[in-house]
């Protein structure tokens, strides 16, 4: 992989209402503004070469990637381990409630009902990156969820994971070398072997 372009899904029935769902079985389309930021996506994407499309397993990156790539021929891989944060009792509920218990607790805490640690989370975004960064096609557009792209970016800025962080836009994309990509990695690796909170986040 020489280059990657990362994008968030455009926003669908339950990101508009504030509720979290990191269950890719749960049904979860785009709302006719996801739709069009979609459009939107394969519009500033249309004159850019691109050798393969990632997702994770959920209905709004997948429906995402259908909508931007429309006419295209760009092989598809899904990748599980860009999935959504396992959120747990909390799944269902609203981002407000989750968002402060993360807040509340160091990043090896499993949320509570079956859900997973942030530094968990952090490990297998980790671990999907370094396969995209491993793939042999040239340039690789990722269509995922807001966290692993913002753990990312801040990664780039040198900051490490925080339980609360901006929000990353819909369908917006960002470019990235293969250079740049496998340098916020290996920041987000290091942190993962010795997960602490440093610093609060946005709100």
């Amino acid at each position: 992989m020489d280059e990657v372009i990362l994008a968030r899904h455009g926003e669908s029935q339950l990101s508009v209402v504030g509720t979290v769902n990191g269950d890719p079985a749960v049904v979860c389309a785009l709302t006719e503004t996801g739709e069009e930021q979609a459009r939107r996506l394969g519009n500033v994407l249309a004159g850019v070469e691109l050798d393969l499309c990632v997702t994770s397993e959920f209905e709004r990156t997948r429906q995402t990637a259908d909508i931007a790539l429309a006419g295209r021929d760009v092989p598809r891989l899904v990748l599980p381990e860009l999935n959504d944060v396992r959120f747990g009792r909390f799944e269902g509920g609203t981002l407000a409630d989750y968002r402060e218990w993360a807040a509340a607790n160091e990043p090896t805490i499993e949320a509570p009902g079956g859900g997973e640690s942030r530094s968990g989370t952090v490990t297998r975004y980790v671990s999907a990156y370094r396969t995209i960064l491993a793939r042999p096609e040239r340039a690789v557009l990722v269509v995922a969820h807001g966290l692993p792209i913002r753990y990312v970016l801040n990664a780039l800025d040198e900051l490490d994971p925080a339980p609360l962080v901006e929000q990353v836009s819909y369908a917006d994309p960002y470019r990235l070398t293969a250079g740049e990509l496998e340098l916020a990695v290996d920041r987000l690796a290091r942190w993962s072997k010795t997960p602490v909170w440093r610093y609060g986040g946005a709100s």
